[in-house]
């Protein structure tokens, strides 16, 4: 049989191959976090008609003289380069910007994904679409996160719960008025926490007794601590600050020590200006909601106004991404090619940021994948008309005897 017909198969084969790759392409145009794949094609082992022969005395040599058995698929490779942005609104969208995947745990493998369409489930746990859960680090005790432990399941529960903090500073400022004729103290107070997180109402008073001294005293309502008389607060002659002494320490009730910072007072002619700036203690605090930051932190807003971190989220790379299995689901899985997960946080490392309320788009190019469409379909047609071509050729030789 002529060999022409079976290269020609063989094209027809390897271009069908093409088309299915750039169907799936096109197929998955609007695939969050989809990555296009592109056929390369390679020739197959030649036949040796005539071994190449070295120059000889009085002769020159001659090259070799082979004839192609076709073609086949060398490899399906995937493409990495980043896709479009599309704004979601959701603030569990996530959106890496640069190289890197998300770490998924899905029924017990680790795999790995650029789609970051993720929700809360009924546990609080950060899943995908599929129920793959997504991997990273729990905050510890005063929101301390441990990125170099073992990754383990991102959870949210809403009522998560801050603990107190006890007060144990508490800072003033302003102006004492050295002209004041009362002999009323200025007086200021401030809800302090203890241990537990019990409100304790804290007053600080401060009595004139000349233009550069004062009387300090703070008080809880049952226990008084005071600055020993003389030398009082006392101010520079020109009634600049910072004073001496430039704290007094509360400690009496439930509170175990305030240190209650006086340096930035004044005493200058003029209107009263003191007041009580901040305070570090808080109660004990639920959680409200929670934003998400570049770096995969998830900072959790609670009750008492503040803001902590409850977890942050664990990034991927490899050494070799094109070496990665698509495991379906638009995640993909390690192979003996890819390396190994070179695990981190986003930000760091080579690993890109992340965008909240934001997908990654596929990265199909729909003018490039539609070219595609034409070369697979003139390859494949002209690779069938070498095949009619080779069986006109053997029907005129079986017509060679009538």
């Amino acid at each position: 049989m002529l060999r022409s017909l079976f290269s020609g198969i063989s094209g027809l084969r390897a271009h069908q191959t093409m088309m299915d790759v750039t169907g799936n392409n096109i197929a998955n145009v609007n695939t969050a976090g989809f990555k296009t794949s592109q056929s390369v094609f390679e020739d197959t082992l030649s036949q040796m008609l005539k071994a190449a022969g070295a120059p000889q005395a009085g002769a020159a040599g001659t090259n070799p003289a082979q004839i192609g058995l076709g073609v086949r698929v060398a490899g399906i490779n995937t493409n990495f380069t980043q896709g479009a942005t599309q704004n979601t609104g959701r603030s569990t969208d996530l959106m890496i910007n640069g190289d890197g995947f998300f770490v998924v745990s899905n029924g017990g493998e680790q795999v790995y994904t650029r789609a970051g369409s993720f929700t809360f489930d009924a546990n609080g746990v950060l899943a995908n679409n599929s129920g793959g859960v997504v991997q990273g680090w729990l905050a510890g005790p005063g929101g301390v996160i441990n990125t170099n432990a073992t990754p383990t399941d991102v959870k949210l529960a809403v009522g998560t719960l801050m603990p107190p903090t006890e007060t144990t500073s508490m800072v003033m400022a302003g102006n004492l008025p050295a002209d004041s004729t009362s002999a009323a103290p200025i007086t200021m107070a401030e809800t302090v926490y203890d241990p537990q997180g019990n409100k304790v109402t804290l007053s600080v008073s401060f009595t004139r007794v000349d233009a550069t001294h004062w009387k300090v005293s703070a008080t809880d309502g049952t226990t008084t601590v005071s600055l020993p008389s003389p030398p009082d607060l006392a101010f520079a002659a020109n009634g600049g600050g910072p004073p001496s002494p430039t704290s007094i320490t509360f400690a009496g009730g439930s509170l175990t020590g305030v240190n209650i910072k006086l340096s930035g007072l004044t005493s200058y002619a003029g209107s009263s200006t003191v007041g009580i700036q901040s305070q570090n203690g808080a109660a004990v605090g639920t959680l409200q909601s929670f934003t998400i930051s570049p770096d995969g932190t998830l900072v959790g807003v609670f009750s008492n106004n503040l803001k902590q971190p409850v977890a942050q989220i664990a990034m991927a790379t490899f050494n070799n991404p094109p070496g990665l299995e698509k495991a379906g689901g638009s995640m993909f899985r390690t192979t003996a090619n890819s390396g190994l997960a070179q695990l981190g946080t986003p930000g760091t490392g080579g690993r890109g940021d992340l965008q909240g309320n934001s997908l990654e788009m596929s990265n199909v190019d729909l003018a490039q994948e539609f070219t595609n469409l034409i070369i697979a379909q003139r390859g494949f047609q002209a690779n069938s008309k070498v095949i009619t071509t080779s069986d006109e050729l053997l029907n005129d030789l079986v017509n060679l005897k009538r």
